[in-house]
């Protein structure tokens, strides 16, 4: 039904409605297409609802209001909703002194990582311990001396000296384990390293790899020794002094040792990268202590490398079959071009090894790019060859 009504001056008018005016009064009405409907719009603003009306017909005053019962609406809510997640989080988990307390009433201990390692080292050097009961508790002490506190702390009660002193051990498995242990303690923790040499721990590294030992052992103990010899200047000048890099090239050179050559190879390529980047980085920014410069000045490894036959021996070794090993001979064959230059003219051998493999990974590297890979494994390799062949013209 159909409605003219006059509208009052300000007064809103719903959406769709069509207002005309009066010329005889001069009343402006409106004509609604609906008359309940309009009548509960009035009740409606009567009543203080909000009308879908315009937003300019509100005052700020309104608007302000209208807001804070919104905040006060969402933070009764968000108030709501953590009381829930407290109770729910009080329902799964429960507080460590009551689990300490209930701990306590089963004679079970919370131990801390100290406690844990002198527990075990305790283990390992008691002469009750089975072998068996010593290389678990090696294998679980290695789990904890990753992290550098634990490793520190190891020092404290002198568990690092029992765990070097057994290398000395006549079980292969005993020194295998206490390689592993010293190896993960020496990684990038100087104040171990330093007590290790301290301790004789390199002395022992080395006898063992000069001895017959199983290749499992030899692998543990030449992890140890590029751990400790790693971003230690002072140890690598003590391992030259010691013949180590004798031990490696007779390391190298036996049978079916071709994945201890590749570490061998990989551990010679980061001291001789590491000493030219601290020595640039001295230059550069000064921020290499100058004990620590002076330290890697006397490392005289490049010229040890030359008169120890290295240069033949890592050229020799890009003969392995393996991608992953010819591209740590290819990287350490690079670092050496600088002192092994004239070697690497008079040995014909290299040069058609070198010819060989830029045959081979020519194709390989067009396989990578039709199947629509750039500058791939194979692509690199390939420019480490070039740069060589470029190099030795």
């Amino acid at each position: 039904m159909s409605l003219l009504s006059s509208l009052l001056l300000g007064q809103a008018v719903p959406a769709g409605s069509h207002v005309r005016l009066n010329l005889q009064t001069g009343a402006r009405e409106v004509k609604l297409q609906n008359e309940d409907k309009f009548q509960n719009t009035l009740k409606g603003t009567k009543k203080g609802k909000r009308l879908d009306i315009n937003t300019n017909t509100y005052t700020s005053q309104d608007l302000k209001s209208a807001l804070a019962k919104f905040k006060e609406g969402a933070e009764m809510e968000s108030s709501k909703e953590d009381k829930a997640r407290q109770a729910e989080v009080k329902r799964l988990f429960r507080p460590i002194e009551e689990l300490k307390r209930d701990f306590a009433e089963m004679n079970v201990v919370i131990e801390t990582d100290m406690q844990i390692m002198v527990r075990l080292i305790n283990k390992f050097n008691s002469s009750s311990s089975s072998l068996e009961e010593k290389i678990a508790a090696l294998f679980d002490l290695e789990y904890y001396v990753h992290q550098m506190d634990n490793a520190q702390d190891l020092l404290s009660f002198g568990g690092l000296q029992v765990v070097i002193n057994g290398l000395n051990s006549t079980e292969p498995l005993v020194k295998e384990y206490a390689a592993f242990v010293l190896g993960a303690a020496f990684s990038s923790n100087p104040k171990v390293q330093v007590e290790a040499i301290e301790g004789g721990a390199l002395q022992k590294l080395l006898v063992i790899l000069a001895t017959e030992q199983p290749l499992t052992a030899k692998k543990k103990v030449l992890f140890a020794l590029c751990s400790l010899l790693r971003h230690f200047p002072y140890a690598q000048q003590q391992f030259l002094k010691l013949g180590g890099l004798q031990v490696l090239r007779s390391l190298v050179q036996e049978k079916g040792t071709e994945v201890l050559a590749v570490r061998v190879v990989t551990l010679l390529y980061d001291l001789v990268t590491e000493k030219m980047f601290a020595e640039e980085e001295a230059k550069l920014t000064q921020e290499t202590s100058p004990e620590k410069l002076q330290q890697y000045r006397q490392v005289h490894l490049l010229p040890s490398l030359r008169e120890q036959g290295w240069c033949e021996i890592t050229a020799h070794l890009l003969a392995l079959p393996e991608h992953d090993a010819r591209e740590k001979v290819l990287q350490t064959l690079g670092a050496l071009l600088v002192t092994c230059r004239d070697h690497y003219h008079q040995d014909p051998k290299l040069g058609r090894t070198l010819a060989s493999l830029q045959a081979e990974y020519q194709v390989l590297a067009a396989q990578e790019l039709q199947d629509g890979e750039d500058e791939g494994y194979f692509w690199e390799l390939l420019g480490s060859i070039n740069s060589l062949l470029k190099e030795l013209r």
